[in-house]
């Protein structure tokens, strides 16, 4: 069974884009549907802008989201996939890929969930660290004895942790983790704390967008960052996307429950290999590819 996966923020790269936009009229008219519907013209900056442009959070999540499904709708009748995942933003993309989401409403919720989290991270002044080399019972009792909002958000593979919270919290956690063993507690250059309670205003406002957009009957099973679990109802897929704001990523999770139930392969969807990387981490045995424009479409 394929398995489709579809990257998140900090993928992106300067130029990502540039080559779907010339090659194929199909990417070349997405893009030009995209400047229309975000108001402003993201190519210029997707195609020519510079690393600290593309970092801006207004312009770096639907970047992202715009390069992977437009990658996907170049891939033509190549593209059958058994199921999907997106870690993070790339759930918004994989939900675009497997039909429950039209392309300009799921760019509409993406242009949507960028600004609520910006919105959220100017509110309290928060962060993000990367911890490396502890069991996950480990960090997680550290985050929950720790002073403060500090949790527990992307679990990306074995030993590789990211804790959210505040930045004092973080902090004091990164100390503690150290002292336990972690090979390393790094904070990491985010502008807030995503996937903790700190998000709850951004998961408030984008809830009601969501509550408000078409959800379709999905092709095949999504597995959801916050179950972990193949969902293909859609009232449980708007739910659990509210949710995912303030909840963990279950990466980890999610990778080992689409090889139980019979993924053979994965490719990854969009800009860079991350994804491939935490799926070899996860399963070394699993077979992994990027997706590549086909000229024809």
């Amino acid at each position: 069974m394929k398995a489709y996966v579809f990257p998140g923020q900090g993928a992106q790269f300067s130029g990502m884009g540039l080559d779907l936009y010339e090659n194929s009229d199909i990417a070349q008219h997405l893009f030009e549907d995209a400047n229309e519907i975000l108001g402003f013209h993201i190519t210029d900056i997707m195609f020519e802008g510079t690393a600290e442009q593309l970092k801006e959070t207004k312009v770096t999540q639907p970047a992202i989201f715009l390069h992977s499904t437009i990658l996907a709708k170049t891939l033509g009748d190549s593209f059958q996939p058994d199921m999907v995942a997106g870690h993070s933003l790339g759930e918004l993309s994989a939900l675009v890929a497997n039909g429950t989401l039209s392309f300009e409403d799921g760019l509409k919720l993406v242009s949507k969930r960028a600004l609520a989290m910006q919105k959220a991270c100017e509110v309290q002044p928060s962060t993000m660290a990367a911890v490396l080399g502890l069991e996950n019972d480990v960090v997680e009792k550290i985050c929950g004895t720790t002073e403060g909002i500090v949790v527990a958000a992307n679990y990306n593979c074995p030993g590789q942790l990211v804790i959210s919270g505040e930045i004092e919290a973080i902090n004091k956690a990164c100390e503690t983790l150290k002292e336990e063993g972690a090979r390393r507690a790094l904070v990491l250059p985010v502008g807030g704390a995503f996937h903790s309670p700190l998000m709850e205003p951004a998961r408030e406002e984008l809830a009601a967008a969501i509550e408000a957009t078409q959800f379709n009957k999905p092709n095949c099973p999504i597995y959801q960052n916050v179950t972990a679990s193949a969902i293909t109802n859609e009232n449980e897929i708007k739910k659990n996307l509210i949710a995912q704001l303030t909840a963990p990523v279950k990466w980890t999770q999610s990778v080992q429950q689409m090889i139980a139930d019979g993924a053979t392969s994965f490719t990854e969807v969009g800009p860079g290999k991350v994804l491939q990387g935490l799926v070899k981490k996860i399963d070394r045995s699993m077979e992994t590819s990027g997706a590549s424009l086909n000229i024809e479409a």
